[in-house]
């Protein structure tokens, strides 16, 4: 708990916040210098859960096909995937291709200006529209993300567990507290990107410079002399894992049947090789004359967030114009046979992208 006169001290948290980050924080990213609310909205959304150096060629890549909102909003959801395609987490790529859309049909084409307004659409919760509002707008609203959690526990000396909503929802309530409360057109934006940055670079999970950090002087974790204990969350996500058989049929000019995922689960809305519970089932679905063009390639294990996939493929060699069998084409699951050349434009996992670059 932060006494009066804690209170007192960090009176000037923010301002070496935006000290630290003017001269020492990330100001070249290609996302950064703009207050253009696509820009930071695109790059808030990719950002999400991955890596910088990771994101850098899907926004650029991203800009170059869509400029704009209105050209997002208007492309087909599988130019999207395809887009996405590696980037993971695919429900992202489904959301800002939707939110892209409601910024039209709803907002005349613009961003809405507040935070409150902008988690009304899809994909953005209350942390990514925070974010877009200070950059964009230098709304006075709090962040929230991994790396500010790190920082703000630490600096506060914040030991409530956050897996309880209660104690979150008190740690956002001490973020706002924190805010610049002044020139907030200049202020907002470099505190906000200031956080992320201490967070990002400096007072990392394990291993904290904090000999570096502008606020060494003002963290409680620091003084303790064991900063790595924050934050505390006692909840741990249960990993499972799962077996898949893939179905690689192919034809004799290296076409293969790829079938869109449904909406929900695993790869949802992707292009995908025909997927079973097992290998059993899978040679159940096909004809007994085709076991004998039935080759079993190498299992290997495809790692997602909160599950392991354990994938066993098996190529099928087709002859030309032949058709799957009916057991396997569904209404739920539209196909067709693609060739090489359209594999590339196609939302494909990234495990079976790269299992088809051995063809």
């Amino acid at each position: 708990m932060v006494t009066q006169a804690g209170r007192h001290a960090l009176a000037g948290f923010s301002g070496e916040i935006v000290r630290w980050q003017s001269t020492h924080g990330r100001n070249t990213l290609p996302w950064q210098n703009t207050r253009d609310p696509y820009r930071v909205w695109l790059s808030e959304i990719m950002l999400q859960q991955t890596q910088v150096t990771t994101v850098l060629d899907y926004y650029a890549r991203f800009l170059e096909r869509f400029p704009t909102v209105s050209e997002l909003a208007a492309a087909d959801e599988d130019d999207v995937l395809g887009l996405w395609s590696g980037l993971g987490y695919y429900s992202r790529a489904r959301n800002l291709h939707r939110c892209a859309q409601d910024v039209m049909s709803l907002h005349g084409g613009r961003f809405p200006q507040t935070a409150e307004q902008l988690q009304t659409l899809p994909g953005i919760g209350r942390s990514t529209a925070a974010a877009i509002a200070s950059f964009c707008f230098a709304e006075r609203v709090a962040i929230l993300d991994g790396n500010v959690k790190r920082v703000l526990t630490r600096v506060l000396g914040f030991s409530a567990d956050l897996a309880q909503s209660a104690n979150e929802r008190a740690l956002w309530n001490k973020a706002v507290e924190l805010l610049p409360d002044h020139d907030l057109h200049e202020t907002m934006p470099r505190y906000t990107q200031g956080l992320m940055d201490l967070g990002a670079t400096v007072c990392s999970g394990r291993q904290p410079q904090c000999l570096l950090c502008p606020v060494q002087k003002l963290c409680r974790g620091f003084a303790a002399g064991d900063p790595g204990r924050y934050p505390v969350k006692t909840r741990k996500l249960k990993r499972s894992a799962q077996a898949l058989s893939l179905l690689w049929a192919q034809r004799p000019d290296g076409s293969v049947w790829l079938e869109k995922r449904p909406g929900r689960g695993v790869w949802g809305g992707l292009y995908c090789l025909p997927v079973f519970e097992s290998d059993d089932d899978l040679k159940a679905q096909l004809p007994p004359s085709m076991h004998s063009r039935l080759e079993a390639l190498p299992h290997f294990v495809h790692v997602l967030t909160h599950k392991d996939l354990h994938l066993s493929p098996w190529i099928a060699g087709f002859r030309a114009g032949q058709s799957l069998p009916r057991s396997m084409i569904s209404t739920d699951r539209p196909g067709a046979w693609f060739s090489p050349a359209d594999w590339p434009a196609l939302g494909l996992p990234a495990p079976i992208r790269k299992l088809l670059g051995q063809a």
